[in-house]
């Protein structure tokens, strides 16, 4: 039996990855603020595979411990698990502006989202929960490796994403788990994340002009392409290096 879990799955490349992998056999777990989704519902009934949703905000760490206590309920009680597949998908380009101008708060709830978070769920995981093979996908940006003026909070927390998945697959390789640990980065999509950044000021990201001759052009990726490449991704991992950066301009035919 065959689990996966998903972040953010509510919408754009989230939701796609969910769907796809319901079509390759996964029993679904999603957790977003947003509450089930009824395609998600109809697929995995089409297909035979269970579903279970839960609705909750990753910046709060505190909500975020009690659904993770319900996941591990809900998973010890199936039947062996061969193989339990994580994609820490959820994350968030806000706050945007130099340092000194953005709100503390604001800084704390991303770095909970974008690099808490996926952390306490992959630890979560292997501690309480047995499975025949772990398999984590954290999702990341090339901001991770390129400073930019006004992402200060999201170069910083994808970055941390990267070595995060690094030291992780470190620690597999030399206890001889057979745990996977990759990190995706998607390039740009035609999401909502991008309309926020095509929203926001030269002041708060000097970019911008960038990103929004992206759409003018039609260089955004539709998150149905990005997730079938990640998907692939995923099920023929034969050659698939534990702890690498798979970037989808590498990917793509």
């Amino acid at each position: 039996m065959k689990f996966a879990i998903v972040t953010g799955a509510s919408r754009g490349l989230g939701l796609e990855v969910s769907k796809n992998l319901l079509k390759n056999d996964y029993n679904l777990i999603t957790i977003s603020r947003k509450r089930k989704t009824n395609e998600l519902k109809n697929l995995a009934n089409e297909n035979r595979r269970s579903y279970f949703h839960h609705s909750c905000d990753l910046s709060d760490l505190e909500a975020f411990n009690d659904t993770l206590h319900e996941i591990v309920v809900s998973l010890t009680n199936q039947k062996e698990i061969e193989e339990l597949l994580i994609v820490n998908n959820a994350g968030m380009v806000s706050p945007m502006g130099p340092v000194g101008e953005l709100k503390n708060y604001s800084i704390a709830q991303h770095v909970a989202v974008n690099l808490t978070a996926p952390m306490l769920l992959v630890n979560t995981i292997k501690k309480d929960v047995e499975v025949g093979h772990l398999f984590v996908v954290n999702v990341t940006s090339g901001a991770a490796e390129n400073g930019m003026y006004g992402w200060n909070a999201y170069c910083s927390t994808k970055a941390g994403v990267n070595m995060y998945t690094e030291t992780a697959a470190l620690e597999a390789e030399a206890l001889k788990s057979g745990d996977m640990h990759v990190a995706f980065s998607p390039g740009v999509m035609d999401t909502d994340m991008q309309k926020e950044i095509r929203g926001t000021d030269e002041h708060s990201f000097q970019a911008v002009d960038k990103f929004k001759q992206l759409k003018e052009n039609g260089e955004l990726r539709s998150p149905k392409e990005v997730a079938d490449l990640m998907t692939e991704l995923i099920v023929e991992r034969q050659s698939i290096q534990n702890g690498k950066v798979y970037h989808v301009n590498d990917l793509s035919k």
